[in-house]
């Protein structure tokens, strides 16, 4: 083994973590099960007689599924609230603006299996959201993120990096300054998913609560 690099071994998630990474993405999979269903009842084509049939099945079946989906965040609430290590970083998650328990839970079921020695960079690349530039014959090739990461960690910072964007003034600043200087809105989104990522990194490493000032600093110049 060259030197400079010293054998690390690897250990397995325990029972409990996959437990709890399973619940969350059968609950996103339910999630998109409602989504198909809506759709359905907006498609066209059914017979005139059988139209009203049809949309009472599908609105009973998504009922159903919201029930189901409320159950399982129950349980994976439960086993969060069973580990104290676990809670206080659910706790520190739901500080950020955009972060409520959903998200919470689905962001934390998936970081829990990573080895804790993982930098922030290797989080951000573990998601998918590091920036990789694309073929092309232009000496400058544009940059797009690679989503060849953890697809469920990608999709669970999104909507709170969205919601995030809208009302905690530091993000927005942040936000605003990328698009002022030509960033498309959705570009301008992804930079503050890795950016979160990072803050989430050092909350939990340091055990904190999230502080705008250090997401991003507004000055009297800031857009």
């Amino acid at each position: 083994m060259p030197s400079g690099m010293p054998f690390v071994a690897w250990h397995p998630p325990s029972e409990h973590v996959l437990q709890r990474q399973a619940l969350t993405r059968r609950m996103e999979q339910l999630k998109q099960a409602i989504i198909r269903e809506r759709n359905r009842a907006h498609a066209q084509g059914y017979p005139i007689r059988s139209t009203h049939l049809i949309a009472r099945d599908i609105q009973g079946h998504i009922r159903h599924l919201k029930r189901r989906i409320q159950y399982l965040q129950a349980q994976t609430l439960d086993l969060v609230e069973q580990d104290l290590t676990l809670k206080r970083a659910y706790q520190r998650l739901c500080s950020v603006r955009g972060i409520a328990q959903t998200s919470a839970l689905r962001i934390l079921a998936e970081l829990a299996r990573l080895p804790q020695d993982m930098k922030p960079s290797q989080w951000v690349a573990h998601a998918g959201l590091d920036p990789k530039p694309k073929q092309s014959g232009t000496a400058n090739p544009p940059r797009r993120i690679s989503k060849t990461g953890n697809k469920y960690l990608r999709h669970a910072l999104y909507m709170p990096a969205w919601v995030a964007c809208r009302h905690e003034v530091h993000v927005k600043a942040f936000y605003d300054k990328l698009i002022a200087r030509g960033k498309k809105p959705l570009q301008a989104i992804v930079a503050v998913m890795r950016k979160v990522l990072h803050s989430i990194w050092g909350m939990l490493r340091h055990d904190q609560d999230f502080e705008g000032e250090k997401f991003y600093r507004i000055t009297s110049q800031t857009p």
